[in-house]
């Protein structure tokens, strides 16, 4: 049986839990599909975090944004060059 009235007096306003240092709490809007396929991901795994797996995606993308002209040139390069080389030996 719920009261029909609640002392609030002592209530906080905000999130239940508190942020864990080194993280801040926002809002975003993502698709509708891009947050299915997190969630897919997170469901095809047995389990974890959708949040933690967009922020690990995020991060790998700012790293690789990070990496000089120069080393981007030279990866591509290699791979263009292996990717030819499978071909010649097919």
């Amino acid at each position: 049986m719920m009261d029909t009235e609640y002392d609030f007096s002592q209530g906080k306003r905000g999130a239940i839990e508190a942020t864990p240092e080194g993280k801040t709490r926002i809002t975003i809007r993502l698709d509708d599909d891009i947050l299915t396929w997190f969630r897919e991901q997170v469901h095809l795994a047995g389990g974890g975090n959708y949040q933690t797996l967009i922020n690990n995606a995020l991060r790998e993308y700012v790293q690789q944004r990070r990496e000089p002209l120069e080393e981007i040139l030279r990866r591509v390069v290699r791979e263009e060059l292996s990717q030819i080389q499978i071909q010649v030996n097919k």
